[in-house]
């Protein structure tokens, strides 16, 4: 079966899971109050770590070197504010995870290497080239 239309259907089951048991444990009311302050908060810290990502990514800039973990990182965070704004437990708890700077990082780890990608200041192009004469081409 396909990822996609597993998580498709099992994000879903587990959101509605979890609402029963904590809606049953603080009541529907609190239940649904907490959904909307962890949006609340949750966006709210997106938009500070966001502009902590753009002040890293634009010092990258001055430094001459590509911010490639600042903007797979901005592009985390937009994604972790997509999960907040969801109502459910579960993608507020991966949501969170993302928005968290240690958390993100060890995440993004895997996927990254930081300082692969410099500028470098040529003005030429390396390569190889291979002289090809006419006398050769008609020889066939």
């Amino acid at each position: 079966m396909n990822t996609v239309l597993i998580l498709i259907i099992s994000i879903p089951i587990i959101e509605i899971y979890l609402f029963i048991k904590i809606g049953s444990q603080i009541g529907a009311f609190n239940t649904i109050l907490l959904i909307i302050i962890t949006a609340i908060i949750g966006v709210a810290y997106v938009r500070y770590e966001g502009f902590n990502t753009l002040k890293s990514g634009i010092s990258q800039l001055v430094k001459n070197e590509i911010p490639v973990y600042e903007i797979i990182s901005g592009a985390t965070l937009a994604f972790a504010a997509f999960l907040l704004i969801l109502p459910g437990f579960a993608t507020d708890l991966l949501g969170i995870l993302l928005v968290i700077p240690i958390t993100r990082k060890l995440i993004l780890k895997r996927y990254i290497k930081k300082n692969t990608f410099k500028r470098n200041d040529k003005n030429y192009i390396d390569g190889e080239y291979e002289d090809i004469s006419e006398d050769n081409d008609k020889k066939i």
